[in-house]
């Protein structure tokens, strides 16, 4: 099936239904929708190729995360994936490995086969960040740069809610583990933290640690010995290793120390005891940088606010309680 068949069965130009493919912006929406759909029933298939010629576009996008391992990323992943689909791009998935050099070099190698890229929580500093801006259209994932359009989720209010919940039963010294240094998502969610402290809550900053399950027992020795009833990781995975050494310690949870994570990961209610967490909107994220992306590579859709703020949300599980009677009663 060719476009000459489709400009045949649709009563149209080959250029009209190019059109209709290439610069939707330049067709009336009644012939666009006809065309269309007069395509989809056809069974025809732009070449990418050859559209690629006549736009100058790849049809490809690009997505940078900082570990694949994370059980967080793969949801934004599947958004990504999702979206581009209906949009009728490809895409191209990249793990830095928590490495902001190798973030810069995985930029600018896509930039040469993609028409922009998705960086999520990028680790990049301002000085690199200036290497790159520019090189191709960039959208950010759970990072603000400048005026870079971004979806950012709001860990300060999930911050918020974590130490509002602790309060409320009780707790009056709460550990904070810090993650990566260079991560805006860190740095947010102690934003929410000083926000939320308040008067006869003692919050104990320790780190910052590997964000995985790994950097979970050396923290929790570290919270263990500041004396808190309560624990907030940076994120679930690190949260679990929290856990895994509370128990080696035998350190019971919720009777002896309280722990909340962040990201809500499938693991996080299957652990024993499922663990209390902040949310994210993790895939519909994906779905929003796509939708940002697309905008940017449109004429008409470059305009209006270039960042998206998702609320976050605190599941309560069996992790949390009151704090244990210091009487011993």
């Amino acid at each position: 099936m060719t476009i000459q068949d489709v400009a045949r069965e649709a009563g149209v130009s080959v250029s009209t239904v190019s059109r209709a493919f290439t610069a939707p912006e330049m067709v009336r929406d009644e012939t666009r929708h006809f065309v269309l759909a007069t395509a989809e029933r056809l069974g025809y298939r732009p070449n990418r190729a050859a559209r690629g010629l006549i736009t100058g576009r790849t049809g490809n996008l690009g997505v940078i995360v900082p570990d694949l391992s994370n059980p967080f990323f793969p949801n934004v992943l599947k958004g990504v994936q999702s979206r581009a689909r209906e949009a009728d791009y490809a895409v191209f998935l990249a793990d830095c490995d928590e490495n902001a050099t190798e973030e810069v070099a995985l930029v600018q190698a896509m930039a040469k086969q993609v028409d922009g890229v998705i960086l999520c929580s990028s680790r990049m500093s301002a000085a690199q960040l200036e290497r790159i801006v520019g090189s191709t259209s960039l959208v950010f994932v759970n990072r603000q740069v400048g005026d870079q359009p971004a979806v950012l989720m709001d860990t300060a209010g999930g911050m918020r809610q974590a130490v509002d919940h602790l309060a409320a039963l009780g707790h009056r010294r709460i550990a904070f583990l810090n993650g990566p240094r260079a991560s805006w998502s860190n740095r947010e969610r102690r934003r929410g933290l000083r926000r939320a402290a308040r008067q006869g809550i003692e919050i104990v900053e320790l780190g910052p640690f590997a964000p995985r399950f790994e950097g979970g027992p050396h923290a929790a020795d570290l919270a263990l010995a500041e004396g808190v009833t309560a624990i907030i990781a940076y994120n679930d995975l690190m949260a679990l290793g929290v856990m895994s050494r509370l128990a080696d310690r035998g350190v019971s949870v919720p009777g002896q120390m309280s722990v909340v994570g962040f990201d809500d990961i499938l693991m996080a209610g299957m652990a024993t005891p499922p663990l209390t967490t902040v949310s994210m909107q993790n895939e519909r994220a994906g779905r929003v940088a796509v939708d940002l992306l697309v905008s940017l590579l449109t004429v008409t859709g470059a305009a209006g606010d270039p960042r998206r703020e998702l609320e976050c949300q605190l599941i309560v599980r069996a992790s949390t309680a009151v704090p244990p009677d210091p009487t011993g009663r």
